[in-house]
């Protein structure tokens, strides 16, 4: 069984053990050794990395049976028996022990203040999440921020011992624990005790401060993500920055940045209108434009155009032009390969959908439509080639 020194000294960088046993699987190195500091995955928290022996520790599993496993990246095998020093990445370790003490403060705050209780916890590389048992209004959210970090500020002692499950039972933990066996027990001086496997800081004040960065639903409660200490700074710089640059750019303070928002918001639904009826105005215009150009096919007028514009564009001119009677539209991109509209006005007989799968047909692509309207893409050909196969087809 390896000895888990970190069980009774998180804060240990620096180690030597015994390499009791050596595996090789997919490349990588996987030792178990005598004792270590190295945490494994376990509980919500990410296990440790560092150095063993010189190699770069990239994994560390808890085998369940006692034994905690070292995958390392290793270019030469270690040996059964060899004495190696273990370097634990300290910023790393102390990143999660301020994390995961911060979550124990957070939940009991929630479960203190309000009586709900957290159901998981993870942490991960950047931010860490709770899941709370019911949903929570922000006013409530902040009432419970604002009591965890009470508990740093005043500094309070955190504690380890070890308690069989018998005599827990009668303890005030914050809830039940999972394990049989003895258990390890976690407690912020007068706030919170909780049975944990996790490192954790020494005093509450090493957890420098607790920050709710967001909320959502989540399986009929809701999922908290917070941050502590280093974290919360970095946070505060990425939005720091974040905000003065938009100050900049609207010529605003920070605190006048959402109404500035909203206005530009409001503003630009406005010009949104504008120019949809603008648009539509110009569409008119160039449909009388093209309509006026048509050439007779048939005893129908024919509009057989490429323009330079898109679907969109297309189907409104053709449908401006079809309005009125008598008329069979055409009209191509100028992109290659080409989009297509083909229209016709009530009045006459032929079906813009049956030309539509001619002209697929016979340049290829793909669309659709119905009689009084069909359009497609993929048209590979030149536009005059295309168009002349719509007045053999009218013909």
């Amino acid at each position: 069984m390896t000895d888990r020194l970190y069980y009774t000294d998180p804060y240990l960088r620096r180690f030597d053990a015994t390499v009791r046993t050596i595996d090789e699987r997919d490349g990588r190195i996987i030792a178990v050794l005598d004792r270590t500091a190295f945490y494994p995955t376990s509980g919500g928290q990410p296990f440790d990395t560092g150095t063993l022996g010189g190699h770069p520790v990239v994994d560390v599993v808890d085998r369940g049976d006692g034994e905690i496993a070292h995958v390392l990246a290793a270019e030469r095998p270690l040996r059964v028996g060899d004495a190696v020093t273990g370097e634990i990445d300290w910023p790393r370790r102390f990143d999660h022990m301020q994390q995961h003490t911060g979550q124990h403060v957070l939940s009991a705050a929630f479960d203190r203040v309000f009586g709900v209780r957290t159901v998981s916890f993870h942490l991960g590389t950047d931010t860490s999440t709770i899941d709370l048992a019911r949903e929570m209004t922000p006013a409530e959210i902040a009432t419970a921020e604002d009591a965890a970090n009470t508990i740093v500020w005043e500094n309070r002692p955190v504690s380890v011992s070890f308690s069989s499950r018998e005599d827990a039972t009668a303890m005030p933990l914050r809830k039940e624990p999972k394990r049989e066996g003895t258990l390890r027990l976690i407690d912020i001086d007068g706030w919170d005790l909780s049975a944990c496997g996790g490192t954790h800081v020494a005093r509450s004040g090493a957890i420098g401060i607790i920050a709710v960065a967001s909320w959502e639903r989540f399986k009929g409660g809701q999922r908290l993500e917070f941050l502590c200490g280093e974290r919360a700074l970095r946070r505060l710089r990425i939005s720091r920055d974040a905000l003065d640059a938009s100050g900049r750019l609207l010529s605003v303070l920070p605190a006048e940045l959402a109404a500035a928002i909203e206005r530009l918001q409001s503003e630009l639904k406005d010009r949104k209108r504008d120019v949809v009826a603008l648009q539509t105005e110009l569409a008119r215009f160039r449909a009388l434009e093209l309509a006026a150009a048509a050439e007779p096919v048939a005893g129908i007028k024919l509009v057989a155009r490429a323009l330079d514009a898109d679907a969109a564009s297309l189907k409104s001119l053709a449908s401006a032009i079809t309005a009125e009677p008598g008329f069979v539209v055409a009209l191509l991109s100028s992109s290659s390969p080409s989009l297509a509209v083909v229209a016709r006005s009530a009045d006459v007989a032929a079906s813009a959908q049956q030309i539509l799968s001619a002209l697929i047909a016979r340049f290829g692509g793909r669309g659709g439509g119905r009689p009084e309207l069909a359009q497609g893409g993929g048209l590979n050909g030149p536009p005059e080639d295309v168009l002349r196969k719509v007045r053999q087809l009218l013909g």
